[in-house]
This record gives C-alpha cells, sequence and structure tokens, in this order.
C-alpha cells in the first residue's frame, strides 16, 4: 500500500535551456557545413535532455513502510520526528545548518523540504534532509506508517 508519491520534476524553464543548448550545438558545427550542423544540433539537444531529465526523475515515495527517496530506502523504523520546513528553514538547513552526514535528495528550484531524523543508533546519519512540494503531506505520510 502506498501513501505518498512524488517526483520532483523540472520546471518548464530548463527544457527551454536544453532546446537553447541543442541550437548552440548545432551553431558551433555550421561552418562545417549542414549535416555537420544538423548533427550538433541533434547530439547537444538530446544530451541536454538527458541530462535535465535525470536531474529531474528524482521521486520520493512513501510505501510498504520505508521511506524511498531517490536512491535511499530507509525504514520508517529507523526514522523519527519529520519537521516541515518553509523556505527559509530549507534554506538554512542545506547551508549553514547542514551536517555532512545527512542524506541530502535537494533540488534547488523546490524551495520547501522535510527533515526527518535517524534513530538508528548504528547508522551515522544524523538525518535525512529531502526536498518535497507538499511537506505537509510527506510527514503526514510518515506519521500514518509509524503509527
Amino acid at each position: 500500500m502506498q501513501s505518498y508519491e512524488e517526483r520532483l520534476t523540472v520546471p518548464g524553464s530548463w527544457w527551454l535551456i536544453a532546446f537553447a543548448v541543442g541550437i548552440s550545438g548545432g551553431l558551433i558545427l555550421l561552418p562545417l557545413g549542414t549535416v555537420p550542423m544538423l548533427g550538433g544540433l541533434i547530439a547537444a539537444a538530446a544530451l541536454a535532455a538527458a541530462a535535465v531529465s535525470s536531474y529531474g526523475s528524482a521521486r520520493i515515495r512513501v510505501v510498504a513502510g520505508s521511506l524511498v527517496a531517490g536512491e535511499a530506502r530507509i525504514p520508517v523504523s529507523a526514522l523519527g520526528t519529520a519537521h516541515e520546513l518553509d523556505p527559509e528553514e530549507a534554506r538554512a538547513w542545506r547551508t549553514h545548518k547542514a551536517d555532512p552526514r545527512a542524506f541530502m535528495l535537494m533540488r534547488s528550484y523546490v524551495p520547501t523540504a522535510v527533515r526527518v531524523e535517524i534513530t538508528d543508533p548504528a547508522d551515522p546519519t544524523p538525518y535525512v534532509y529531502v526536498s518535497t512540494r507538499d511537506p505537509k503531506a510527506l510527514v503526514a505520510a510518515l506519521e500514518a506508517v509509524k503509527a
């Protein structure tokens, strides 16, 4: 049973930037002729689109008693209190309050986040920081699974 799922897709403007990178690749090869220009356009646009798609494919799920954030799968039994972070608090926990040992799934284009303490004494990770567009729903889903 799945109680929460979110994909941290990139903003639409990033796709315009990927298109502009493709145009740039074509313009760089324009002096070599039409065929190299088209090859550069296609190759640069494909590489930029793959990079944007990959970066925007991060998923957050609360499923089967675990928090799945990107590649990390953390059992809810190892999690402590979840804290909703507004944009100002999220920025603080990304910068001067950040612990280098923490697991962080950050996306700069998502202003809010959730910070969840790790209670497993064998795990050196102090907390999990997850960018999310709906911190209230993620905290509620974690609390529902714990109950």
